[in-house]
């Protein structure tokens, strides 16, 4: 009898990929994909890597795949939009190995800048997406994705969101299915794209997305579950979860496959019931296909939202009218996010706060930045763009303009894309300083390593690459490495470098107060006779400080890091670091 386990959703699709025999898979962390990479590199059979970026992961897993292997690249939504190169093209290619893309997308934008459907970007690429609705679903699906990948000549996405990420439901787990690899044959006609191919690829594809749609009406993973006729919904994913749990009597079409449609099994549920619903979140990616081929009953977005995440309360009010009868909320105080005790970019933005300059962000736990009390990052747009926006601000309003200004990026998002921008800078004759707060982690997504840390994702040591040299490699003369915490060094550093006529970088390093190796052996503790009630040292909003009734400062030894970043602002030595536990 086969094993059974309460997988997460995450954790399901590398069982799948594990199953289905796959050898190849690259990634870059973005909650909430992480732990799907996470989980696969624990398997020995599976070469599992973190990439610099979603690009270079995409073109790994399509070469992967000409080489003749089942190969998967995993990703969050946005870093689809970084992949969109080769996976447009690779539409055209096709396959030999199975290849599938697992693109998780965060509806309620839990912890992403934007909230876009990757399902809106299959559909541009002309490739298929699966979507399934629980932790099962989620590992047979996977298998399913590799089966259609070789059956029609396509990369295959899988798409996932926040709630089936990160929830969990019983999985049960078979054995991995080996597969021979298949013998490489030059073919330039279907792997080369110039255009003479390209055009006859295109055709190819067409053709394929058609025979999809058609022969999609007898796929298992697309079910009709008839009960009371008066009432059908048409939906996916999660979403299909709340349909059953709010309406149980209803009529469903529960579509795994939901791009190509298949038309004639959606006409044909459409036709046997009275009301039609079509319940799907984000765009109306199935909405908008099944009125265009004219079923005008079905009502989608003029009553469910085009954003957020649904649940079964709000199915109940839309379509019933019935509000859920809630309990008052407790009171309780605000808790916006904050920089953790002993974080190195607390110490830098105190700086930066201090001398009046303003930051280019990027992503990163370092966006917390924007917010009081330290309120120095002033933009955030994507990977990399710290160092872009602070160049086109140059060349916008010329350098006595950024003399005020710094572009902040992480070492991770640096090796990311924000290499390319900084090329863009020393390329074009640019001025202007980054800082690159290097902590030597992805620190956001829970702590991956990256080509700087040393250390690969299956634990292998690896020769670091150094950031101060990569950026010295490209011709600039002025990069200095410079403690995060030393509050003095860092001012006269940035205060000199922010007048310089040329790029400067600036690398600011201290590790991630959570990483596991990283001990803190002492603490803070304030020396209450010595303190005059300035505050100075409350300025930077470390959590463990707080101001007592008597105006003196109370220091939460079970949260101090010891990092000293208050004990450097305090001109009156109110504050000491003794060893922990004395």
């Amino acid at each position: 009898m086969a094993e059974k386990k309460i997988l997460l959703g995450n954790e399901a699709i590398a069982r799948g990929a594990y199953e289905a025999g796959v050898k190849v898979s690259s990634a870059y962390p973005g909650t909430p994909s992480t732990e799907v990479s996470e989980s696969l590199a624990k398997y020995e059979e599976v070469y599992a890597e973190w990439a610099p970026n979603e690009k270079v992961a995409t073109e790994v897993a399509i070469g992967a795949s000409i080489a003749g292997v089942r190969s998967m690249c995993a990703m969050k939504h946005v870093g689809v939009n970084v992949a969109a190169d080769p996976l447009y093209t690779a539409a055209y290619t096709g396959v030999r190995g199975g290849m599938v893309l697992v693109a998780a997308d965060d509806p309620g934008m839990y912890s992403s800048q934007n909230e876009q459907d990757s399902r809106m970007v299959a559909r541009a690429a002309m490739i298929p997406v699966l979507e399934p609705s629980d932790s099962a679903e989620a590992k047979e699906f996977m298998k399913y994705a590799y089966e259609l990948s070789e059956t029609y000549d396509t990369p295959v996405m899988l798409r996932t969101t926040t709630r089936l990420s990160h929830s969990q439901g019983l999985v049960e787990l078979n054995e991995r299915q080996e597969r021979e690899d298949i013998p490489y044959e030059r073919d330039p006609a279907k792997f080369v794209m110039m255009p003479g191919n390209a055009i006859k690829r295109h055709l190819a594809v067409e053709a394929r997305m058609k025979k999809m749609g058609e022969d999609a009406c007898s796929f298992s993973i697309n079910r009709v579950e008839y009960n009371d006729r008066s009432v059908g919904f048409i939906t996916s994913g999660i979403p299909y979860q709340y349909v059953k749990e709010a309406m149980p009597n209803a009529s469903v079409l529960k579509l795994g496959l939901v791009h190509p449609l298949p038309r004639k099994l959606i006409e044909e549920f459409a036709s046997n019931v009275d009301q039609l619903y079509i319940a799907e979140e984000l765009e109306p990616v199935i909405e908008e296909q099944v009125k265009a081929w004219g079923i005008q009953k079905a009502v989608g977005k003029e009553i469910f939202t085009i954003q957020g995440e649904y649940s079964a309360n709000m199915i109940r009010e839309r379509v019933l009218g019935q509000k859920p009868e809630l309990e008052p909320a407790a009171s309780v105080p605000a808790r916006p996010p904050i920089l953790c005790p002993g974080c190195p970019h607390r110490s830098v933005f105190t700086v930066l706060n201090k001398l009046k300059i303003h930051g280019a962000g990027d992503i990163g736990c370092y966006t917390l930045g924007a917010v009081a009390p330290l309120s120095v990052i002033d933009t955030t747009i994507c990977m990399g763009a710290s160092i872009s926006t602070l160049h086109g601000m140059e060349k916008a309003r010329g350098k006595e303009y950024i003399k005020n200004w710094v572009a902040i990026i992480g070492d991770s998002t640096f090796m990311h894309t924000g290499i390319n921008s900084l090329v863009n800078m020393v390329y074009n004759q640019s001025s202007g300083t980054v800082i690159i707060l290097d902590n030597s982690t992805t620190g956001m997504t829970g702590h991956q390593d990256h080509a700087a840390t040393g250390k690969t994702l299956k634990g292998e040591v690896v020769p670091a690459i150094s950031i101060y040299h990569l950026c010295r490699s490209l011709g600039i003369e002025h990069v200095y490495e410079v403690d995060a915490f030393d509050q003095e060094g860092l001012t006269k550093v940035i205060r000199r470098e922010v007048k310089r006529d040329a790029v400067s970088v600036i690398i600011t390093k201290a590790p991630c107060a959570l990483l596991k190796g990283v001990k803190f052996p002492n603490v803070c503790r304030p020396v209450s006779d010595q303190c005059k009630k300035c505050g100075a040292c409350l300025k930077p909003g470390c959590p463990a400080l707080t101001r007592k009734e008597d105006g003196t400062i109370a220091i939460d030894e079970t949260m101090c890091n010891g990092c000293g970043l208050c004990m450097q602002l305090c001109k009156f030595h109110a504050i000491e670091k003794v060893e922990r536990g004395n």
